[in-house]
This record gives structure tokens, sequence and C-alpha cells, in this order.
């Protein structure tokens, strides 16, 4: 009986697929190799349902095989089921318990694009590019990023133990990180630096991310911006649509800012600036690091491309991929790689990442949410009210990456009066 089960499922499978893909002479060859691997899998659960020591559900082994499936073709493909379909479409935009990191798979390891500055995670010591080997004693070798995210997510006050791996580091490191309430600001911190150069850490796009740019420019102007430096760094991107119009508010409309290239016609998209108000001749710097991806990506390395920013810091995490779920029966669904972002030259960024037009390594970002009182010496407590230092903890000057922003920004200004 199993095995006759098993031809069924073959017979099945077989001509689903073939509808779909066409029996034309061209493709004839594939469909008698397609055949013979699905032969392959029919044996096998055939066998399993047979000879295995327990009784398996059926639904137990197609949804392990299918998992398998999609495991194979890259980190951020999966096969879902119905709770984890049904998880991935509530929405999140709100507030949620967590330790406040955004996590991938690279090289077949659970690992961190960014920790969100302000949060347990970035207090704690967390890095990008930090690869977490153990999660509350959990390994994570084979966990997908759904299943990470669910252990990590739960009530603020609890603790959440990670085991770390990282490349500067010839031990493992045990972290204990306090669940908090996670809520993401856009824009973390906007103000002239000196010289009229302006400032603006821009920490995601979300929905409202836009209209905070403008409002920003437009305080910035206010004061008489004569440069502005935007400080990408640990932005792990957001939405595509928001991060476009981020770049054309400084490249002016109908401007390709970005592209995807697939398999399939319907993959192929243009995304082109639609921004109004533009501002065009302002010199320009964008801060990018490991920690700098998608979305974010996609402003830098359109802006470069056009020659209308500087790029400073360090190489980009490299995630240009493009996600497509397609739901399934019985309420699961399949979340599939089916495109790849590229930069108007046709740069890729997925593995590739944005390279900085000027090289410079991290010694300090700054936390302008951390408290900045050292109780271990109270005495400069009193230094610091009677030098004001305590209404603006922002020194940007300790940060090497946002100094050579402003130094070449600077250069700029000087080059443009001898002119």
């Amino acid at each position: 009986m199993p095995k006759k089960i098993g031809f069924i499922f073959l017979f099945i499978v077989f001509v689903a697929i073939g509808t779909r893909l066409g029996f034309s002479e061209n493709k004839k060859k594939n469909s008698d190799q397609l055949y013979k691997q699905v032969e392959i899998f029919s044996n096998t659960l055939a066998i399993i349902q047979k000879e295995y020591v327990s009784e398996i559900k059926i639904q137990d082994l197609i949804y392990g095989a299918l998992k398998g499936m999609l495991a194979a073709l890259d980190a951020h493909s999966q096969f879902m089921d119905a709770d984890t379909y049904a998880e991935l479409k509530v929405d999140t935009q709100g507030k949620f318990g967590g330790v406040g990191i955004e996590i991938t798979i690279k090289d077949g390891l659970l690992t961190v694009i960014t920790p969100i500055p302000g949060t347990p995670a970035w207090k704690a010591g967390i890095k990008s590019n930090d690869r977490i080997v153990k999660i509350n004693d959990l390994l994570t070798r084979e966990m997908s990023l759904t299943d990470a995210v669910k252990v990590m997510r739960g009530k603020p006050g609890q603790i959440v133990n990670l085991t770390i791996l990282r490349d500067t580091e010839k031990k493992l490191l045990d972290f204990k990180i306090t669940r908090s309430l996670i809520k993401i600001t856009d824009i973390e911190y906007v103000r002239i630096l000196e010289n009229g150069i302006g400032y603006i850490r821009l920490s995601e796009f979300r929905e409202n991310t836009f209209a905070e740019v403008n409002h920003a420019l437009s305080l910035l102007s206010k004061q008489g911006m004569k440069g502005l430096i935007i400080d990408l760094r640990n932005n792990p991107g957001g939405l595509l649509d928001v991060a476009v119009k981020v770049t054309g508010k400084f490249l002016g409309p109908n401007k390709l800012i970005a592209y995807t290239k697939g398999r399939q016609k319907d993959q192929n998209l243009e995304f082109f600036s639609e921004a109004n108000n533009t501002i065009i001749n302002l010199p320009l710097a964008i801060l990018i690091n490991e920690g700098s991806a998608s979305g974010s990506e996609i402003v830098a390395g359109a802006l470069q491309d056009y020659k209308r920013a500087i790029i400073i810091g360090k190489k980009s995490f490299g995630k240009g991929s493009v996600q497509t779920v397609i739901p399934l029966e019985e309420g699961t669904a399949l979340r599939l790689t089916t495109s790849h972002y590229f930069t108007p030259s046709g740069k890729i960024i997925q593995g590739k990442g944005v390279i900085p037009d000027i090289l410079v390594e991290e010694n300090n970002i700054l936390d302008t949410k951390a408290a900045d009182i050292n109780i271990n010496k109270p005495l400069e407590l009193f230094d610091r009210i009677k030098n004001n230092q305590l209404k603006d903890k922002f020194d940007y000057k300790t940060d090497a990456q946002i100094m050579r922003a402003v130094e070449t920004l600077i250069a700029i200004q000087i080059y443009k009066q001898i002119e």
C-alpha cells in the first residue's frame, strides 16, 4: 500500500509540475530528468512510510521535505507552514518585546545585520556580522530566521542568552540581554555640526520617514545649512518606496534609483524618483558601515552612481535580494527569492555591498540614547553641569567617520569659494 500511495503522489506532482512548465520539445530533456528525481522522492516517501520505526504523518513528511527544498536555495527563501505564515502577516510596526537586532542568514550561519541603536542588544555590545551560535542554549544550526525571531521576542524584562562567534575574537562570547519594548525612531538626531554642515541620523525607512526627512531639512535650512551628512550606519533598510523617495530628494525627478532582475519578465522592475522641491546642489556625504543594508544600500548606491554624494565609512552589508510571498493551500506559503537589486549603473548589491569612496575605520559610533553620566566619577558631574555638557551629549568629534565627512564637506566649501 505505501508503494501505491507513493506512485500516486508521484503522478500528481509530475502532472502538476508538467502542467505549469509545459511539455514542449525544448523542455523534454529537462522533464525526463525531473521525472527521475521526483521518482527518487516518491520512493523515499514510500520507504519511510513502511519501514521507519514509528508511524509518521504524511503532512509532517511533506512539510519537512518542502522546508528542506526551500532551504537549499538561499538564506531568504522559506516554506512557511500555516502558523509561520500567519505570524508573517501580523502587523509588527508597533511596539514589541525583544533585544533589538536585525538578523539574516549569511554563509549558512545566523548573522547580525545590525543592532538597533539604543536597544538592549546595542548596549550589551552586539555588533554587525556577529554570528549567533546559540539562543537560550538552543543551537541555531539550521534554525530559520522566523524561528530565531520567535525565540528572541517575548515579554519585556525577561532574559535572553546569546552565544556569539565574532571574527576578531578567538573564543565564543556570551551575552545576557534583558528584553525591553522596542520602538524604532526613524530619525534619531538632527543638528548643525560646524561650518554650516547639517547632520541627520536615519535609522530605518518607514512610512513616515520621508515626511520626517523633509521636516529635518527645513529645520537645518533655517539654521544656515551649507552641506549635509546623512548617517545610514546600522540602517537595515525598510520600505523600498520610502528609500526611493529619500534618494530622489537629492537627485530630482525621473531619475532611475534602482532596478531588479529576475527570471520572469514581471520580476524586472525599475524604480524612478518622483520627488518635488528637490535639493540638487547641496554638498552631500553619506555614512555607511557593515550594518547598512537593503534600502540604505539602494540610497548610497544610487547617490554614488550619480556622483551626487561622497560615500564614507566601511563596505555595506550586501542585502539586495527581493522575496515574493506566494500563498499555497492549507494556509501555507512560499517566501521565494525572485530577483536581485541593482544600482543605476548596473552594480549588484547582493553579496557585494556598496564600496565607500573614502574608507574610514570605525572608532566610535555615538549612542545618542545612552546615558552619559559616569557614576564612578561623580565629581565630573559638577564640571559638566558648569560647562553645559549635559544638555547635549552628542560629541561628534570623537567619531572618526563623522569627522572625515565634516572635513570633506568643508574642503568642498573652500573649493567652491576659490573657483
